[in-house]
């Protein structure tokens, strides 16, 4: 008899959104090179990955892990129908962006005060400024480009400790009337928790509408997968993960990595909502990290697992 999993049909969708080769190789010393970052793209969007923030616009002396940026996206570009995400902190990294041809801009703005000033030596306020500065530049040069704004530290930071939801809101709102497509949520420090992300989340709708994006959580506390199913609940369908659970932020001290992205697929899956990835393909996507980082550790319980016995996911009709 088969299993309830394979007889299921699909509920709802989500995009998963994979941030490994931007938000997971900056926040570890070794340099994974460019050939290997194109061959870990390319396994993961014959996995069906429709999304991937392939790396980030910034100064090679701050990250080197980036600086071949532009390359990897030319090369990602070739791949038809992957969206091509790439995050800046500023005007000069969204012209490099624009430049690029890249299809998403992501625009990391911080509650926290302190986490903005680490990261970015700017305050929100300004960062916001900013914002307004590259929605002005994308409607001039390329206004197709969608740009989103990620409110990093919205859940606490290692640095300031707890931060408020309403200072949370006010900067979305701010995003939204600067221009930006989209305004999610990013839990840095991985500190938050389900009810949390469910009431954070739900405010949000609330407040920006449509413009309410993708949920960014991490897995510091081991409460990961358990926000992400929060998130789902108060309506989010967009989820960065990492492939392996590389991930972090080099600016909070103790964040550790991102939602896995193999594990929270399956958990996708196995409640019949339908994510476009095939299981199998993604685990031995894992094999590109293992032989480019080899002292590099990968999280996953599905990777640890396997797959269960006639598990199939579902499809739409």
């Amino acid at each position: 008899m088969k299993n309830e999993q394979a007889t299921s049909q699909v509920r709802d969708s989500v995009v998963i959104s994979e941030v490994g080769p931007r938000d997971g190789l900056q926040s570890i010393a070794a340099l994974m090179p460019t050939n290997e970052k194109v061959r870990w793209i390319k396994a993961m969007y014959d996995a069906g990955v429709a999304e991937i923030e392939v790396g980030s616009f910034v100064p090679a002396r701050s990250l080197p892990q980036m600086a071949d940026t532009d390359v990897v996206v030319q090369h990602a570009l070739e791949l038809p129908g992957l969206s091509v995400v790439v995050l800046v902190p500023n005007l000069q990294g969204a012209r490099a962006a624009i430049q690029s041809k890249a299809h998403k801009i992501t625009v990391p703005v911080s509650v926290s005060r302190a986490h903005s000033q680490a990261n970015v030596r700017k305050t929100p306020e300004e960062m916001i400024r900013a914002v307004r500065d590259i929605v002005h530049l994308r409607n001039t040069e390329s206004p197709t480009t969608k740009i989103e704004v990620g409110l990093s530290t919205a859940f606490g930071c290692t640095l300031q400790g707890a931060v408020s939801e309403d200072d949370v809101l006010k900067l979305a709102l701010a995003a939204t009337e600067a221009g930006v497509d989209e305004c999610g949520l990013s839990d840095t420090a991985g500190y938050a928790n389900p009810a949390q992300v469910k009431r954070l989340f739900k405010r949000l709708k609330q407040e920006i509408g449509s413009h309410a994006g993708a949920a960014h959580l991490h897995n510091t506390l081991g409460l990961g997968l358990a926000n992400c199913l929060a998130a789902y609940e108060a309506g989010v369908r967009t989820f960065d993960a990492s492939l392996g659970g590389l991930g972090g932020c080099p600016y909070a001290p103790g964040a550790t990595g991102n939602v896995v992205t193999e594990d929270l697929a399956f958990m996708f899956q196995a409640m019949g909502v339908h994510t476009g990835i095939d299981l199998p393909k993604l685990l031995a996507a894992r094999s590109v990290i293992e032989a480019a980082l080899p002292d590099e550790p990968l999280y996953g319980m599905l990777a640890q697992a396997g797959i269960p016995k006639n598990f199939t996911a579902p499809t739409h009709d």
